[in-house]
């Protein structure tokens, strides 16, 4: 009998003899048992480093950005960094959600939910720092078209910042609502299992009343397929809006045309990274190696690899043009960056985001996990860096020498960026205990094609 599910030369996604119930148990156990000591041990350090983050920024909002080492020349610096690093960090999950259900992927369903968390997260953080750049936070309502009536004149349409308020409203909202969406039948499974009456009500309200009758399913499918057709352009649309804060403005190493595609390619790279640092953390301490394999690793490690050959050919097409052009400020802010004051973070730039990820092309590599783990962190520190050399060594050395100037963060700088990367994880830490983090009812549909006793019992048959 030939096999009716699908071809033999692909691995099973989910391995160890799983059935649907199976699938229920090891989903809904991280959420039902109570946390192990690891758990808390990580949450403790995420939770003091939020509070060190909060205290800083009272101080910077009571004090003044003066705190921050911004100067004259300088105005932007570490905090744009950091906004532009969230953002792109937060590409993944939309990508690894929208477009490879448009394509059609099966392995995208062990690690789309904990991708879409991410995405959300780091959206958070990315959305703080330009409402703290603002110096006077509270009147941040002002940065939406909001009638004059209510005192504030209409916005500038023209201004590059209002378009990151609209993106980033925009790639929240949809996001959200996709993650949300995707969660209804989970949350009902865990509805149905729970035996305290507080968890049964809670997990009640938050699944909208899913019954899980054929109709409830249909809808779920056809918002499913238009959320990610709505999300789908949205993850190009994002980054490219954010690479115009950059390359609508006249300043050398700036104002270049080929940001949008690569500012996109990094994003994906940067994204993928930390949901390759995420899931793999997560397999281990929520024992989901069943769910989430080396082959799900694989598959985004060869992603990395793609994005950051993409993001290597637009760092040498960037200095091609700038010594092709014959415009010798555009020369010098090449030349500046990779030999001036800031050579260490061009270099570690260089290092991690185009070097790093060439490994790669060695399976024994990409299918190691402590390699992926070390890989993922270096490619996310170099992306940081990309930003960094992009913003500040453009700025401390502009048309006009006498202006030239140095930056260098205070330890409040510091102390707001360890903040948000302290409420990011406690944000996920929190999401792993509540939420179900694989979406176990995608997860059941692929069963009978993707999983190995089924493969067993077809090769038994034939």
């Amino acid at each position: 009998m030939a096999s009716h599910y699908e071809a033999p030369i692909r691995k099973p996604l989910v391995t160890g003899n799983k059935s649907y119930h199976d699938v229920s148990v090891d989903i809904a156990a991280p959420i039902e048992g109570k946390a192990n000591n690891q758990w808390w041990i990580v949450f403790g350090i995420s939770l003091s480093a939020f509070l060190w983050g909060v205290g800083c920024i009272i101080y910077t909002i009571s004090t003044g950005i003066g705190v921050w080492g911004l100067n004259k020349t300088v105005g932007w610096a570490w905090d744009i960094t950091n906004f532009v690093w969230w953002v792109g960090i937060g590409h993944a999950g939309t990508l690894i959600s929208a477009v490879l259900l448009l394509f059609r992927q099966k392995w995208r369903m062990g690690i789309n939910r904990s991708a879409e968390a991410m995405t959300i997260f780091s959206v958070i953080q990315a959305g703080l720092f330009p409402l703290i750049h603002m110096g006077r936070p509270w009147l941040g309502y002002w940065m939406l078209p909001i009638p004059n009536a209510f005192g504030s004149l209409w916005v500038n349409f023209n201004s590059p910042l209002l378009w990151d308020v609209f993106a980033i409203s925009t790639y929240l909202t949809v996001s959200l609502v996709f993650w949300w969406t995707g969660l209804l039948p989970d949350f009902a499974m865990i509805r149905d299992r729970a035996v305290l009456p507080f968890q049964k009500k809670i997990y009640s309200l938050v699944s909208f009343g899913w019954s899980g009758r054929a109709k409830d399913w249909q809808r779920f499918e056809e918002v499913s397929l238009v959320l990610a057709g709505l999300a789908t352009p949205l993850v190009l649309s994002v980054h490219t809006i954010v690479s115009f804060d950059f390359a609508t403005s006249v300043i050398p190493g700036w104002h270049t045309t080929i940001f949008p595609p690569y500012f996109v390619a990094g994003a994906i790279f940067s994204g993928f990274a930390m949901v390759n640092t995420l899931l793999i953390i997560m397999r281990k301490v929520c024992h989901l190696e069943d769910y989430i394999t080396v082959q799900h690793i694989e598959l985004m490690n060869i992603v990395i690899m793609i994005t950051g050959s993409i993001v290597g050919v637009a760092y040498i097409t960037e200095l091609f043009i700038a010594w092709y052009s014959g415009v010798e400020y555009e020369q010098y802010a090449f030349l500046n960056r990779a030999t001036g004051p800031y050579w260490w973070a061009y270099w570690s730039m260089m290092t991690c985001n185009v070097f790093s990820p060439q490994l790669m092309w060695f399976k024994k590599l990409r299918t190691s996990i402590i390699f992926s783990f070390i890989i993922s962190i270096v490619v996310n520190i170099g992306m940081w860096f990309e930003r960094f050399v992009i913003i500040v060594t453009s700025l401390h050395r502009d048309y006009l020498p006498s202006s030239w100037t140095m930056f260098s963060p205070t330890f409040i700088d510091i102390g707001i960026f360890i903040g948000t990367v302290g409420f990011f994880f406690s944000l996920f830490l929190l999401y792993a205990r509540t939420f179900p983090v694989i979406a176990q009812a995608e997860v059941k549909t692929i069963l009978k094609s993707s999983a190995d006793n089924y493969k067993k019992l077809r090769d038994k048959n034939e």
